[in-house]
């Protein structure tokens, strides 16, 4: 991959962008049965929610990685961030009046629950390569 592709698929923007527009076109998509402005406003909501959970949820997995040891370092970090964004998700559609909540957040919130997994998992087994090593 040359430099400049490369840090473009490093790039912060390039990611929110991405978040944006996927997930923004999924939620008008889900909400397509209901009048306009309905999938619209969904859209532009959940766009815009995507974007933020992009910019948060890595840092998010780092801070509260820390916080647990043993088992509960793999399992409750992913699963406070699937709890919170749902929360976030529901509550902020529901204020946006958008039609099709559930079904609306149903591929964000796999999407964003799915990274935090696997990420947890690749900081929870570095930090456990690193404390047998030093035993």
């Amino acid at each position: 991959m040359s430099p400049p592709l490369a840090r473009l698929m490093r790039s912060s923007i390039v990611h929110v962008g991405f978040a944006f527009l996927a997930m923004g076109s999924w939620a008008a998509f889900a909400n397509r049965a209901h009048p306009m402005p309905a999938p619209l406003l969904a859209g532009l909501i959940q766009g815009t929610i995507s974007a933020t959970i992009t910019l948060v949820l890595k840092r998010c997995m780092e801070y509260l990685a820390c916080r647990f040891s043993g088992l509960a370092a793999l399992l409750a970090p992913p699963v406070i961030a699937g709890l919170v964004s749902a929360s976030v998700l529901t509550l902020i559609h529901t204020i946006g009046g958008t039609p099709e909540i559930a079904r609306t957040i149903a591929v964000p919130l796999t999407v964003a629950t799915s990274y935090a997994a696997l990420y947890n998992y690749s900081l929870w087994r570095s930090r456990r390569a690193m404390n047998h090593g030093a035993g």
